[in-house]
């Protein structure tokens, strides 16, 4: 398959609160075979953050966009733009760079079904899923839709959410046997999140983590 077929690009808020989603999202579109395209897959200071959104919407046949966070949470508190507005430039990239960019295929998340609506009218005809903050709904979203516009093989949801729950569990005990504090695991970056799970399907999707055996000294 070729790399654009395989590339996935995730638009969806970095915060504490979205980061279940987050993980669960990755993990799936990794177990189904395809990769994960985010703008935190990689920190060069030196690249500025819209010329990489902007590549990495372009190397990627499809995109997941949470738009969950554009609508303040709290009084005072200023809503998010920055995901309706890469959600436009996907929107842009399909329409005017024509060729095999004609066959990206978007989908649109939110917490609640019809609410962003609302303040973008020109998106009321597109099909919303709505995952109410859940990790497990977000996983049967992007594993049925994956399924259908990939034209992909998938075990079914409740085979994935098992998957996920005991993925979850082995990169706990890696990270802890690799000296990790309970802290360092919940602010680990993205990178190394992508490389455990790339690690977990290599080594044949292991239900508990073994410790590599020292090797003996001679």
């Amino acid at each position: 398959m070729h790399e654009f077929d395989r590339n996935v690009f995730i638009n969806c808020p970095f915060d504490e609160d979205f980061a279940p989603l987050l993980q669960a999202i990755i993990f799936t579109v990794m177990t189904l075979g395809l990769e994960p395209r985010l703008a935190t897959e990689r920190n060069d200071s030196g690249e500025t953050r819209l010329d990489k959104i902007k590549e990495l919407i372009e190397q990627s046949r499809f995109s997941i966009h949470d738009l969950s966070r554009c609508i303040a949470q709290k009084k005072g508190e200023m809503f998010r733009l920055n995901m309706p507005f890469e959600l436009g430039i996907d929107y842009g990239c399909r329409q005017y760079l024509g060729g095999d960019h004609l066959g990206k295929r978007f989908l649109i998340l939110e917490e609640e079904r019809y609410r962003f609506q609302a303040a973008l009218s020109d998106i009321s005809g597109s099909d919303i899923k709505a995952h109410a903050g859940d990790y497990e709904k977000a996983i049967r979203i992007v594993r049925d839709w994956l399924r259908s516009e990939a034209e992909i093989k998938a075990p079914g949801p409740a085979a994935l959410l098992g998957q996920y729950v005991t993925f979850q569990e082995w990169h706990y005990e890696r990270l802890l046997d690799e000296g990790y504090s309970d802290d360092d695991i919940q602010e680990y970056p993205t990178f190394e999140l992508l490389e455990s799970i790339r690690i977990w399907i290599s080594q044949g999707k292991p239900v508990q983590y073994l410790r590599p055996k020292s090797p003996h000294r001679g």
